[in-house]
């Protein structure tokens, strides 16, 4: 039998479809339930342990009240042992902290979160590097690399660890000042190392920014020139995030959010920094395009960082209206690009080849996994 603390931290990805770039502090979670936003951690959580419930029987599942692992536990078909006590509603990052304080105190044999990089670090000032974790993404900015690749990523790693065993690797934990960010800056920073189980195809890099040189300058140019040149008209793009789409931005000569989902069409800024309901508003009746960059480093081009163009803005516009540009610089960081948007139909479509434009008149194919 393998002891296993589960960790849910239920407002986690909250702010992303609203285009709010996080959910740390009560103010901006006030304000992304204001704007509609629905939990993402609950149905993760409860698809990693639907994947495991085949070895329930080899599994202790040690977990959390209500909304931070036992009701998740339950809908999955566990019969967890629950521990600890919080106020339901209205879980804070002290919770999560104590949560695995005293999962290391039982000595469970791993800790299972699901959360984003925030939650990674609340869980990095308890455990270090005394006992492996793994994370399940579900965050706005999940830049560590204690996180599976996905839901199903996890569900096989944990497989591993509990049938044979898997090899331990020291994994960085990040995070980013999310006002900083939301001002369009990333301020991001080492926090510590946690130790993970090890799979290479199954577990996040680090995300790798851009190299602010010359060369690579050039590159994002020639790539903007083109798009802009090839951009019809009476067409809505969708601009996502990062510094080569944000320089398509420059040669139109319109305002971009670096960090955020813009609306641009006929040359003229139509929606800055919008969140999934403005964008499905804006596109209904529309010939639209979406226009993205891959996570360097990662090589996720939906589901993370830009979770406003959500599978509903994904399924209105269809996969062939998807263009995708990065620079080689960023190509050689990849071996293959990602997609997680937590709707499996959605993921399903984009997997296999794309055409990645790499420079002007330049493209290069790259699978999708």
């Amino acid at each position: 039998m393998k002891k296993l603390g589960f960790i849910v931290n239920p407002i986690a990805g909250m702010g992303g479809r609203v285009g709010l770039k996080g959910t740390d502090g009560k103010e901006i979670l006030r304000k992304a339930l204001e704007l509609g936003a629905e939990p993402i951690a609950p149905a993760r959580a409860v698809e990693t342990l639907r994947g495991l419930k085949p070895l329930s029987y080899l599994i202790e599942l040690v977990t959390y009240p209500d909304e931070m692992g036992e009701a998740e536990a339950k809908e999955a078909g566990f019969s967890p042992i629950v521990i600890g006590s919080i106020t339901p509603g209205r879980t804070t990052a002290e919770d999560t902290r104590k949560a695995a304080k005293e999962m290391m105190e039982m000595k469970v044999d791993i800790i299972v979160f699901v959360g984003g990089d925030g939650t990674a670090r609340d869980i990095c000032s308890v455990v270090e590097t005394n006992m492996p974790v793994l994370g399940v993404p579900a965050g706005v900015k999940v830049h560590s690399a204690v996180f599976a690749i996905d839901p199903e990523g996890a569900i096989r790693l944990l497989t591993s660890f509990i049938q044979t065993g898997l090899p331990l690797t020291r994994a960085e934990v990040m995070d980013i000042d999310e006002e900083a960010f939301r001002m369009g800056r990333v301020s991001a920073k080492l926090f510590g190392h946690m130790l993970v189980p090890f799979e290479i195809d199954l577990i996040q890099p680090t995300k790798i920014s851009s190299p602010a040189t010359r060369e690579e300058k050039e590159h994002q140019l020639s790539i903007a020139r083109y798009v802009v040149e090839k951009m019809e008209p009476d067409t809505i793009y969708i601009l996502g995030p990062g510094t080569t789409v944000n320089t398509i931005a420059e040669i139109l000569k319109v305002r971009k959010s670096l960090l955020g989902v813009d609306l641009v069409q006929n040359r003229r800024l139509l929606g800055f920094d919008v969140n999934e309901r403005q964008i499905l508003s804006r596109i209904r009746g529309e010939r639209v395009k979406v226009i993205v960059t891959p996570i360097g480093g990662q090589g996720f081009i939906f589901g993370r960082g830009n979770q406003q163009i959500s599978p509903a803005v994904l399924k209105a516009i269809g996969k062939e209206n998807v263009i995708v540009v990065a620079t080689p610089k960023k190509l050689q960081t990849l071996k293959k690009l990602r997609i997680d948007t937590g709707d499996p139909e959605v993921d399903k479509w984009f997997k296999g080849p794309l055409r990645v434009i790499v420079g002007y008149g330049k493209e290069q194919e790259m699978r999708v996994e």
